[in-house]
């Protein structure tokens, strides 16, 4: 076995044995399940409390109409508001004002009340008293049959997006559904670089700090000594991003089925699922199909591993040439700025995928490996792919040569306060 293959088994072994590699590799995946059926679950749990509302209706024309739920009832009230403030004596959860006609002047409504209502009661109200107004304004022209002639001529309209394939098919999108699924590669392109990098740049100040790397360098050039930390710290990265998508879809599988979620009965190709789904639901399962799962895992496995490469190497440097972490801020500043202005630009992105910024981005291997992500489910040209990731293994290779020169003369320096004009004498061509 190589020396290079001795520290990237070194490094993976070390860290896929810890109890927090552990930890997180297990609580991550259930936590996520969580924040799915915890919902689910949560919302069939009905409120069966029912509050009493206080209405005084001015001239007695929206009261009669208000209809009560199984939450809320509306009961005439003929105190002021004064009164109700200072006594409420009849325990009322709310205390609602109407004031003249809504369809005359300026129409005001007001809730009054001890606590702050939920927005379920404001919006419920809202939508009552607007639709007895708009009903109360047709009536005031007294045309016969123009309220049902309105109702009538309201018309939704569907559209649905077809996208042509290479073969000359038609499948049927979503761009939500793409959105959404871009987003999340984004965010977990944006978290594995920064927690990865991380951890590079502290295992690097901590054999620096406890003086472990002067006898590791004794026998390995320090160039294998950091690509070997590199490499064994993204296959630790690899393995967990593995075991998190099978332990997910495991705990998905058992959860619906503990929540009574068929998750398999969604299928909309299923008889007799066309008449027990609403069709907006429909056309997203159907859309969802159309998303190229694979091909996006494939290329979000490349750009991870292109991007944590590309931005390892500089936290490898960063981690030789200080001896602290405190003193790391100055450093990873040039190297955040990017990451955060390629999540900006991929969110930007996910409404607009086609845009110039989105494209440029796309390409500039310090943005592509977060940016791509939202291209990839609204389909992106392979040449675009190619000339993207092209890009960013030349750059992962012109960084790991000017990093590997702050590193191997970085790596036994203790004491010196380093700026970047240090950095620099380090890495500029010698004559």
């Amino acid at each position: 076995m190589s020396k290079l293959s001795l520290i990237i088994n070194r490094e993976y072994s070390s860290r896929v044995r810890k109890k927090s590699f552990l930890i997180m590799t297990f609580v991550m995946p259930l936590a996520f399940v969580l924040i799915i059926l915890v919902p689910l679950l949560l919302s069939s749990v009905k409120d069966t409390k029912v509050r009493e509302i206080a209405v005084i209706d001015a001239r007695g024309l929206y009261l009669p109409r208000l209809q009560n739920t199984p939450n809320y009832r509306f009961m005439p009230c003929s105190d002021s508001t004064e009164a109700y403030r200072n006594q409420n004596k009849a325990g009322y959860y709310a205390y609602l004002l109407i004031e003249g006609n809504l369809i005359e002047g300026d129409p005001k409504v007001t809730v009054y009340s001890e606590q702050q209502i939920g927005p379920d009661l404001k919006d419920y109200v809202q939508s009552q008293l607007s639709q007895m107004a708009s009903e109360d304004k047709i009536a005031s022209y007294q045309i016969e049959g123009l309220e049902q002639i309105i109702r009538e001529s309201k018309v939704r309209v569907r559209v649905e997006t077809i996208r042509w394939t290479d073969d000359g098919n038609e499948q049927k999108t979503s761009s939500e559904i793409s959105m959404i699924i871009g987003m999340i590669a984004t965010m977990l392109i944006y978290v594995f670089i920064f927690a990865y990098g991380g951890m590079v740049m502290n295992g690097v100040i901590e054999e620096k700090s406890n003086r472990i790397v002067e006898i590791i360098v004794s026998s390995v050039k320090p160039f294998q000594l950091m690509m070997g930390k590199i490499i064994g710290i993204a296959l630790v990265g690899l393995t967990q991003f593995f075991l998190w998508v099978v332990l997910l879809l495991v705990l998905l599988v058992v959860g619906s089925q503990f929540a009574n979620i068929p998750l398999d009965g969604l299928s909309p190709s299923m008889p007799g699922m066309e008449s027990s789904v609403p069709p907006g639901v429909l056309d997203s399962l159907q859309a969802l199909n159309s998303i190229p799962v694979g091909k996006i895992l494939f290329w979000f496995v490349l750009y991870f591993l292109g991007g944590y490469l590309l931005y390892a190497s500089l936290f490898a440097a960063v981690g030789g040439a200080i001896d602290n972490s405190e003193d790391a801020q100055q450093f990873t500043l040039p190297m955040t700025i990017p990451v955060l202005f390629a999540l900006y630009a991929g969110i930007y992105g996910a409404s607009n995928p086609e845009g110039p910024l989105t494209i440029w981005c796309s390409f500039i291997p310090f943005t592509s490996p977060i940016v791509m992500m939202v291209r990839l489910p609204f389909g992106v040209p392979f040449w675009h792919l190619i000339l993207s990731y092209g890009l960013l293994v030349l750059t992962f290779v012109f960084s790991t040569k000017l990093a590997s020169k702050i590193y191997r003369t970085g790596i036994l320096m203790y004491g010196k306060k380093i700026t970047y004009k240090v950095l620099w004498q380090w890495i500029k061509p010698r004559r």
